[in-house]
């Protein structure tokens, strides 16, 4: 044990807590470890920034500026429509057909951006079968990681972890590698979910009104300014309504006209309508106040509140977002969105008051209200992932073809080993461009720049790992207590603690931890590190016992009201099953 290596294996501790405890963003906590290893000497400079020129981190930003093209022409409008006509007859068909086009889709695109754009589809689909959206948000969320294992771009795992191999010498995974196990997965997922997951899936209210589904009634009232009140002739940012019970101001009403989602400049009048956010004892206390009176006997309906310059909508926090682990003031969202927020679900609690200072996290749910030409400014902002049907795509209905052959062709000539996959992803997305499947700006807007810096940090605790003799000594571990049992052993047991440790934090994180690990372990018995990469890349593939392991999920955590507990119900067993699975069937397709 070297000082290097006690100061490796302390970054590596320090780095799994940062990320477990979400204190500061993933991508702040990568660079941080590529500065600490730069400063230690450990790493040279060359090594330090090889991670940003490295393979995969190009890849994976080619792949997402692919994946965006690709659902810019609005192709998938067309299954949404197929699935709402299904689930109209049959919801298990509809559950069926949706996981099928889910899988497929994502073997070749970004699970994120995937999971993303069919959730206001699967959301309709719920509505036409008169189901609780929750029994279909999580098999979408599943089915695009069951079919993310099935190729070399199903996910960035699979990527990163190739690349990692490739540079210790091993010969790159095929485009479809993958697929003798990943169809297992994808077909063994798929049928665990139709005859056991969905049941154990709590369902959740049906409500079709967003202010229903967020608890607003009582938490919207309406009040009348008399002469009399001390707020009349104020701005109404200054007014003692906001200043000293600090409540919400949605709408002004003037002579029977609405003025939405008023700024704090406005100057209240005598007989001015307000209609408020505050909780129950605000309203106590603005009852008591001089001059005012509250309206009673309200019930409120999505209509109430939306008009011909306004409109509901429902989004989400990205994860890894910009928002994540900021709030609403922070970026100015009143001001800047000409939107105002109603309620937020945050870690599976309804929030009603100080909704612009709560910190969000990525999976909070928000119930807004904006302005109908302020509208597609916000759905354009990558930090929110929006879920109303207003959210679809718009349609380049002409390009969809060309992307299609596009996106064949990247498939094919990697397959066929014509071109390297990092060659294949670079011309894909410049032609994708050119032909106007979508702009340059739109190129650099799709591209999570988070993951990008993850994998650039990552990739650099990697190679110190094996620059400082971390990896060997890891690897010392597993065969000195495990070994004895044989190699299948030993992948069974790196296959489960790459499980275990993606289900509570990144899973690129997992796979760039262990990925050295794996081909030390191989190459110190003689063995081949093909199948325990295959370990590592489908036990970080593979995250279903909670919300926070893989993006996807917690996408689909405020929008399906889920619990923590609903994903170790419906996961645990899941994961079980592909550790014993694939324990048995990676040595038969992958010999040692």
């Amino acid at each position: 044990m070297t000082l290097e290596i006690t100061f490796v294996f302390l970054l590596v501790l320090a780095t799994v807590l940062l990320f477990v405890s979400e204190k500061f963003p993933v991508d702040l906590v990568a660079l941080m470890v590529m500065a600490s290893l730069l400063l230690s000497r450990i790493i040279s400079p060359e090594e330090g920034i090889s991670g940003f020129s490295n393979t995969a981190t190009v890849t994976v930003g080619a792949m997402f500026v692919i994946s965006a093209a690709l659902f810019k022409t609005g192709a998938l409008k067309v299954i949404g429509i197929y699935l709402a006509r299904i689930a109209r007859h049959s919801f298990w068909l509809a559950l069926i057909s949706m996981m099928l086009a889910v899988g497929i889709i994502s073997a070749f695109v970004n699970n994120t951006a995937t999971v993303a754009i069919f959730m206001p589809i699967v959301l309709n689909v719920a509505r036409e079968a008169k189901v609780s959206p929750s029994k279909l948000l999580m098999p979408l969320s599943f089915a695009s990681m069951f079919g993310g294992t099935c190729t070399l771009i199903g996910t960035s795992t699979n990527i990163l972890v190739n690349s990692i191999a490739e540079r210790d010498g091993i010969p790159s995974f095929g485009m479809f590698e993958f697929f003798p196990a990943g169809i297992w997965v994808f077909g063994v997922g798929i049928l665990y979910m139709i005859l056991v997951g969905v049941r154990l899936i709590p369902g959740k209210p049906i409500m079709e009104d967003l202010t229903q589904k967020f608890g607003m009634g009582d938490y919207l009232t309406e009040v009348i300014l008399l002469k009399k009140a001390i707020s009349v002739g104020k701005k109404l940012g200054d007014s003692p309504l906001v200043q000293d019970l600090d409540i919400d101001i949605l709408e002004v009403f003037r002579s029977g006209r609405r003025l939405p989602i008023p700024s704090h400049e406005v100057i209240l009048q005598e007989y001015d309508v307000l209609r408020v956010r505050a909780s129950v004892q605000k309203i106590r206390e603005i009852q008591e106040r001089e001059g005012i009176v509250i309206k009673s006997g309200l019930k409120w309906r999505d209509k109430d509140l939306e008009s011909e310059n306004a409109v509901l909508v429902e989004a989400v926090i990205a994860p890894h977002s910009m928002l994540d682990g900021k709030s609403l003031e922070a970026i100015g969202f009143r001001d800047r969105f000409g939107a105002a927020p109603l309620a937020i679900r945050h870690s599976g609690a309804l929030r009603h008051e100080k909704l612009e200072t709560t910190i969000l996290r990525g999976g909070d749910a928000l119930l807004i209200e904006v302005k109908r030409d302020h509208l597609l400014q916000l759905k354009k902002h990558p930090a929110f992932v929006f879920i109303s049907e207003v959210a679809l795509p718009l349609s380049r209905k002409e390009k969809v073809a060309p992307a299609l052959a596009i996106v064949a062709g990247v498939v094919i000539t990697t397959a066929l080993g014509i071109f390297p996959i990092v060659v294949s992803a670079i011309v894909g997305a410049v032609l994708l461009i050119l032909i106007g499947c979508l702009s340059l700006e739109e190129a650099y807007e799709a591209i999570d720049w988070k993951v990008i810096f993850l994998l650039a940090g990552l990739l650099t605790l990697g190679i110190a790992l094996e620059k400082s003799g971390a990896a060997a000594l890891i690897a010392d571990i597993f065969i000195t207590y495990i070994g004895q049992w044989g190699p299948t052993a030993l992948l069974s047991a790196l296959f489960f603690f790459t499980t275990i440790l993606t289900n509570i934090m990144s899973n690129n994180a997992t796979a760039a931890l262990l990925a050295p690990v794996a081909i030390v372990v191989a190459q110190s018995q003689g063995w081949s590190p093909r199948p325990f990469l295959m370990a590592v890349m489908f036990g970080a593939s593979l995250s279903f016992m909670t919300p926070i392991g893989y993006q996807t999920n917690t996408l689909i955590y405020g929008p399906g009201q889920y619990r923590f507990s609903d994903f170790m119900r419906v996961g645990t067993p899941l994961n079980i099953i592909f550790w014993l699975m694939l324990t048995w069937l990676i040595p038969m397709l992958w010999p040692f």
